[in-house]
């Protein structure tokens, strides 16, 4: 049987939620994400980007392209709340979808045309989102993912289509080779050297050529620009290493500061471990400097999810780590190597007081939220904490700029 597969994606998501909570911004150039120097765009409406402005760009020059435009820092929590508000819908009207991001979603509707119709069946779930919701929604419907989710991206804003069954090549021949999944600045750049601006250039060359050029990603890209791609939809994809980092608005070189900061993360790190019952093996620190050059350094550990353990390991590789005594611009950890399963007591150096303390302040933590129970050493930094479980399915709600 052949598949259906859905491209659902919430357009322009966090300036969307932004105008339903305030109804003056409709129809003005509107900016989410960072908003100091050090700032990035997460999300920017249709109205700025004619003036070049995109995701992902400085929001200094994001500002200066288009300065009548609107900032917002934006709000985690409530993204993550509409975002939860979709997925509710999705979920009780699709037997099988995967989330891939906070606004992101694939559906597995095969089969639904003996029945009902994929297409209407889709274009009713979209309708009934918009109606509870608010939030505009565009999909994208065809025999694969690649090929629904650049679909989407066609229909947006606010639309959807339709590819049916046999029509993949040619709906994506006269499309820029830059809409092709993977193809990043980087790659584009290199295919435009090799004079291909077109996917159906690419569709015409041998699928060695493409594989000399680029390796293993020139065969996906060949095979993603012939509209073939047999990923499955997969509902839930277990982590297998959990992350934090910080940019600073100002550079530092205050190692009070920053050793502060990591301990914070680890504790918060090592709570959402054991909140998920995981265990690292694998711990990390990453420096980046103030110009620009960036060093990590990881470090093999039995496994663990104690903070008492974790903290002067971090600290430790901090230590080794910096050595150039410049200014830092970002500092970040990982934990890497997880595993189910629940701390292992050390019968020599555990006590049952460290025990029951662990105990009581996961039991806080999970009633009143991550920060209600910090170590002092740690109370700096004030935006470490997480909204969510990272071990619940879910994908991270990722804005592009945090502030210390």
């Amino acid at each position: 049987m052949d598949k259906t597969i859905l491209h659902i994606d919430l357009d322009t998501f966090y300036v969307s939620v932004e105008r339903l909570n305030n109804r003056y911004l409709q129809n003005r150039p509107l900016l989410v994400g960072g908003t100091s120097d050090r700032g990035v765009v997460a999300a920017c409406s249709y109205e700025t980007r004619g003036f070049g402005v995109h995701s992902g760009m400085p929001m200094k020059m994001a500002k200066e392209l288009c300065p009548e435009a609107f900032v917002i820092r934006g709000n985690a929590g409530e993204y993550s709340k509409h975002s939860d508000t979709v997925t509710e819908i999705i979920k009780e009207h699709v037997p099988l979808f995967e989330k891939s991001s906070i606004d992101e979603f694939y559906a597995d509707l095969t089969g639904m045309d003996r029945f009902f119709g994929s297409y209407k069946y889709a274009a009713e779930l979209r309708k009934r989102i918009i109606k509870e919701t608010g939030l505009p929604i565009s999909f994208g419907l065809s025999v694969n993912k690649v090929v629904s989710k650049v679909a989407t991206n066609e229909a947006k804003p606010n639309n959807h289509l339709k590819v049916d069954l046999g029509y993949e090549k040619s709906f994506l021949a006269p499309l820029s080779i830059k809409k092709i999944p993977m193809v990043g600045d980087k790659t584009y750049q290199t295919l435009r050297n090799l004079g291909l601006r077109k996917v159906h250039t690419v569709q015409e060359m041998p699928i060695d050529v493409m594989q000399r050029v680029l390796g293993k990603n020139g065969t996906i890209i060949w095979k993603r620009s012939n509209g073939i791609d047999n990923t499955p939809v997969i509902p839930f994809c277990e982590r297998k290493s959990i992350s934090t980092e910080r940019t600073f608005d100002r550079d530092t070189i205050d190692v009070v500061k920053l050793r502060g900061i990591l301990i914070a993360m680890t504790e918060n790190l090592a709570y959402q471990l054991r909140r998920g019952e995981k265990l690292t093996a694998c711990i990390a620190v990453k420096i980046r400097y103030s110009d620009f050059n960036t060093y990590s350094k990881q470090l093999r550990i039995p496994y663990t999810s104690a903070d008492h353990i974790l903290i002067p390991k971090i600290l430790e590789l901090f230590k080794t780590l910096y050595n150039r005594r410049l200014l830092v611009r970002l500092i970040g950890i990982r934990f890497s190597h997880l595993v189910s399963g629940n701390y292992q007591i050390n019968l020599f150096e555990d006590t049952e007081e460290t025990l029951n303390l662990y105990n009581a302040l996961d039991t806080i933590r999970k009633r009143y939220g991550d920060k209600s129970v910090v170590r002092a050493s740690g109370m700096g930094a004030k935006t470490i904490g997480r909204m969510q479980n990272p071990f619940d399915g879910r994908p991270p709600v990722v804005l592009a700029h945090r502030k210390i």
